[in-house]
């Protein structure tokens, strides 16, 4: 069967560009014992990539040139050599930047689309949400009548972390880029307030919004946000440090003095806990995120919101957006 994919045709130096990728067309191999074919339905488009696209120490190999683009997928089956998967049953897989891919069936996730639309398993339902659910939970550590800052607010993460944060009793305040974003984490997603990190006032606006200080700070963007949320971090507060999306293309350190002695003092004369985590650490919690998120979903409790761009080749620019920050809820390519 024809089969179009996107690989790595380069790595980026600083921000990628259309050049490091290309389009190709291919064949799909054989099915032996086991094996599955899937047609993609929808393709998550997620800030981790632009690491995969780098040869340097990380939790994760890097996608070798030539090779296709890692993502996860909610794909069809076409063809199934493993008892147990039928053709036109709907799964969940990491199939990567491709219409078609013949994968083992074992290990893949059944969904139900009678249930809900099949996209959320790549989102408020995938990665995603257990990412927020299970950093927050086991890292944050929110308590009733806390203060949590999350930043990259309207985002598919943090979206969910300040909905978790308020369900907890705590007072949520989102950090996003512009009035709108702004306006959605309010109005639609019921946080507290929000801030936007693009106001010239941004540290004064937190101080406004944050009149307790900060007790859990979840981390998805660093730079200049960071600088303005670290002064409010109260004793003991928690950071689950979940990404560092405006550093990701930087290919030096950011002009300015170091910032690293001020971090440390406030780390120690605050007693503040800072750890990263990656999603798979918890994978064992996975039941539990699906038990309850779902609950949450099914009761009106948490809300989400999709950006979905048409077609295979739209999928460098709709990392492109995520990377910059224009993209607004959970970025799926649909084929």
């Amino acid at each position: 069967m024809t089969n179009r994919r996107v690989v790595l045709a380069s790595r980026p130096e600083g921000e990628p560009s259309a050049a490091n990728f290309r389009l190709e067309t291919t064949e799909t191999g054989a099915l032996h014992e086991g094996d599955v074919l899937l047609r993609t339905l929808y393709l998550s488009i997620d800030p981790y990539m632009r690491g995969r696209m780098s040869d340097g120490p990380s939790y994760a190999a890097p996608v070798a040139i030539g090779e296709v683009m890692v993502g996860a997928t909610v794909c069809e089956v076409v063809e199934s050599q493993l008892p147990g998967l039928q053709p036109g049953q709907i799964v969940s897989a990491f199939t990567g930047w491709q219409e078609y891919a013949v994968v083992p069936g074992r290990g893949l996730r059944k969904l139900e689309p009678e249930k809900g639309p099949v996209s959320l398993a790549l989102g408020v339902l995938g990665m995603p949400g257990l990412t927020a659910y299970t950093g927050l939970l086991n890292i944050g550590d929110p308590k009733q009548g806390e203060t949590v800052v999350v930043s990259a607010a309207a985002g598919a993460v943090g979206a969910v972390v300040g909905q978790i944060a308020k369900l907890k009793g705590c007072r949520t305040v989102g950090i996003a880029g512009g009035p709108e974003k702004c306006r959605y984490v309010v109005e639609e997603l019921g946080f507290d307030a929000c801030v936007d990190h693009r106001s010239p006032t941004l540290y004064d606006d937190l101080k406004a919004a944050c009149p307790a200080g900060v007790d859990v700070y979840f981390e998805n963007v660093g730079g200049k946000v960071l600088e303005s949320v670290l002064p409010r971090m109260n004793d003991f507060s928690r950071m689950p440090v979940c990404g560092l999306i405006s550093q990701y293309n930087q290919t030096e350190l950011p002009p300015g003095p170091d910032r690293t002695a001020v971090l440390m003092r406030a780390v120690l004369t605050r007693r503040i806990r800072i750890q990263g985590f990656i999603v798979l650490d918890y994978a064992s919690q996975m039941s539990d995120f699906l038990r309850d998120v779902s609950g949450w979903l099914r009761d009106g409790k948490i809300r989400y919101k999709e950006d979905i761009v048409d077609g295979l080749e739209n999928a460098p620019e709709a990392l492109f957006g995520v990377l910059q920050g224009r993209n607004f809820g959970k970025m799926l390519v649909r084929f």
